[in-house]
């Protein structure tokens, strides 16, 4: 495994500009760039020889609903030749549309397209933006946390129609009878069964 205060010292060195901060947390090195640089700094991440982060895990996001820049877009990268990894981040507005990376790493395509079904980030250039997880009629973004806990439709999956439709939510429930009884003791009806038996 390497040194990751060396690798942090080294690409400060060459991506001096590209990097806010960086930091070691957790036995782990982390990024903090600004949203235009994250194609340079993937790039060189990817393609350098003391680097060599080739896998990219995941992306996700963070939203921040009271913050000016709402949402931190987060790109965990993995080197098996190091045995390493790297957390790469940056915030953006609501309305920001950010470069896709499926280019530079084609495993992108579907993180991204969960990013955008879950929060409604955009991404430009990427080859089929549209929802992976929710139905396409969704409307709102699951994850945002200003959306509505219980909703007002429910989806279901209709046998005389043969496809998904929407319903408004039913929350009732019916009226029960409960005898309140203890069932040490057994119940009225048991009682009266038991009585006529003798």
């Amino acid at each position: 495994m390497i040194n990751l205060s060396d690798l942090e010292k080294k690409i400060n060195s060459e991506l001096a500009t590209k990097i806010k901060l960086s930091e070691i947390k957790h036995n782990q090195l982390y990024l903090y760039i600004e949203c235009e640089n994250l194609i340079d700094v993937l790039v060189f991440l990817k393609s350098s020889n003391f680097t060599k982060f080739r896998q990219l895990v995941d992306i996700t996001a963070v939203d921040y609903p009271e913050e000016n820049e709402r949402f931190k877009l987060i790109y965990l990268l993995l080197s098996h030749e190091l045995n390493s990894r790297i957390i790469l981040s940056y915030t953006i507005n609501e309305k920001e549309v950010i470069p896709s990376v499926t280019e530079i790493f084609p495993s992108a395509n579907w993180m991204e397209r969960e990013v955008f079904d879950m929060y409604g980030i955009k991404f430009k250039d990427h080859p089929d933006l549209r929802r992976i997880l929710t139905d396409y009629n969704f409307e709102g973004f699951p994850l945002r946390k200003d959306f509505p806990l219980t909703g007002h439709n429910e989806v279901r999956y209709s046998e005389d129609d043969k496809k998904v439709i929407y319903e408004p939510v039913k929350l009732e429930q019916n009226y029960r009878n409960f005898d309140y009884e203890s069932p040490w003791e057994g119940t009225k009806y048991i009682k009266e069964i038991s009585k006529k038996n003798d």
